[in-house]
């Protein structure tokens, strides 16, 4: 029982992560690209009709995550309390900057609310980046300080930065080198995934200079997984042990790099969605990557006194997970049949789908 709900909460923080992430993307290129209003108006009517539905998968998994795990429910938010606040309010700034921007005709009006969801959206992109970092990396559970736990072996508390900013450090923080190297991989890749967004489901002016620097960018973001898988090794003395020990997790991994070499092809894509269906299998993939190398462990623990939070020491009892496993058929057969509606309704190009006129 306690596999079949790690399964779940995985594969929604996985959609979570695609269908958001071309939302965060769309932001990015909104911010740095778009020049004129035509083409802002048409990146926000891009994901206008989605934006919201596609935050209640990440409110979903929190619900679950409470549900099927308390203990690392528990463990988590208080430890990485700073952070999580900091999401809320870039969701908040995020999420109004798109509602707001037409609510009066005056330019400066829609400068304010323009960089309140550009910059909401890179930053967010930045700070879920930085999420997986700090449990590729691990968190000192237990509060170990010279091999001698200070708090229950399941408490971590992590202030923004410590002083080295080293992810060795006995006293972490949630920005060091590493992580701050993994959030760059979630601002570039969701930047690609959010322009294959917007070529796949608008005409705007700058389409083809979006393709152009997609296909840039992802000569960096293959330059930066491959620096970060080198690194790992710094951190955890065999952080890939788990596929040497089950061969067939490799197909993650190899899944990865095919989509990250295909999507080099971007500009001579004849169909304008399979970018967009290239760019998430990369990040499915890479998302299931992370998780096979990590298994069984939920939260790795960077001491060796305290154990790391797995599915096996922070589930809820097996009767509340078995009546649970019911209702989330039922619930899941609904949300199918939903976002099948939805993206037949809001199928084709959006560029004048009128979101957020007043």
């Amino acid at each position: 029982m306690e596999l079949f709900w790690y399964v779940v909460l995985l594969s929604m923080l996985a959609m979570y992560m695609v269908l958001d992430g071309y939302d965060f993307g769309a932001g990015i290129v909104h911010l740095i690209f778009a020049r004129n209003e035509a083409d802002k108006r048409a990146i926000v009517n891009a994901i206008g009709p989605f934006w919201d539905a596609n935050e209640v998968w990440l409110i979903a998994s929190g619900g679950v995550l409470f549900f099927a795990f308390p203990m690392l429910y528990a463990s988590s938010f208080s430890g990485f309390y700073l952070p999580l606040m900091i999401v809320l309010w870039l969701l908040i700034f995020r999420a109004i900057g798109i509602e707001l921007r037409t609510f009066l005709d005056n330019r400066l009006w829609r400068v304010l609310w323009d960089a309140s969801f550009g910059v909401s959206s890179l930053l967010l992109a930045l700070f879920f980046g930085v999420a997986v970092g700090n449990i590729a990396r691990g968190v000192n559970l237990g509060c170990v300080e010279d091999g001698v736990s200070h708090c229950d072996p399941q408490y971590f508390f992590l202030p923004l930065w410590n002083p080295t900013f080293d992810p060795r450090a006995e006293h972490l923080g949630v920005l060091d080198w590493f992580t701050v190297l993994i959030g760059l991989i979630g601002v570039i890749s969701l930047f690609i995934h959010g322009s294959n967004w917007i070529i796949f489901k608008t005409n705007v002016s700058i389409k083809e200079r979006l393709k152009q620097m997609a296909w840039r960018m992802n000569f960096v973001l293959t330059f930066l997984v491959i620096l970060t898988l080198s690194l790992w090794h710094l951190i955890h003395p065999h952080p890939l042990r788990n596929f040497f020990v089950h061969p067939w997790l490799w197909v993650f991994p190899i899944l990865t790099f095919s989509a990250l070499a295909a999507m080099f092809r971007l500009r001579t894509f004849r169909s304008e969605h399979t970018g967009f269906l290239w760019s998430s299998l990369f990040l499915l993939s890479a998302f299931a990557s992370t998780a096979a190398a990590l298994y069984p462990a939920f939260l790795p623990s960077s001491n060796e006194v305290n154990p790391p939070l797995t599915p096996w020491n922070t589930a809820a009892g097996a009767y509340g997970l078995g009546v649970g496993m019911k209702w989330f058929i039922v619930a899941a057969v609904l949300v199918g049949i939903y976002m099948v509606v939805q993206y037949r309704v809001f199928s084709g190009k959006l560029d004048d789908s009128g979101y957020g006129t007043h």
